[in-house]
């Protein structure tokens, strides 16, 4: 999947799956959103976008659908968090 890391502003990083037309946003308070069906255009002019919050806010947080994140998605954040993503918490019991 394309990815884009940002380094000032609140959105840190959006991964795109074209195939799917699936857009996942990472926040600095390390909150995950999704969105599907999103145009792989839109996921091109966020990353070009000279303020790319404003451009997700109007353009992506107003007019996709959001969807659940993938289990990934989850899994990445409970372990920036030192936590242990779910299935392994149900298999080793912490």
């Amino acid at each position: 999947m394309p990815t884009r890391t940002f380094t000032s502003g609140r959105i840190r990083q959006v991964e795109y799956d074209a195939r799917q037309r699936y857009l996942e946003v990472r926040f600095d308070d390390q909150r995950i959103v999704a969105y599907r069906p999103v145009a792989q255009e839109i996921f091109e002019r966020l990353c070009r976008a000279p303020n790319p919050v404003t451009y997700y806010e109007d353009r992506i947080a107003e007019e996709c659908p959001s969807v659940t994140p993938n289990a990934r998605a989850k899994d990445d954040g409970e372990r920036a968090k030192g936590q242990l993503p779910q299935g392994l918490k149900d298999l080793f019991g912490n």
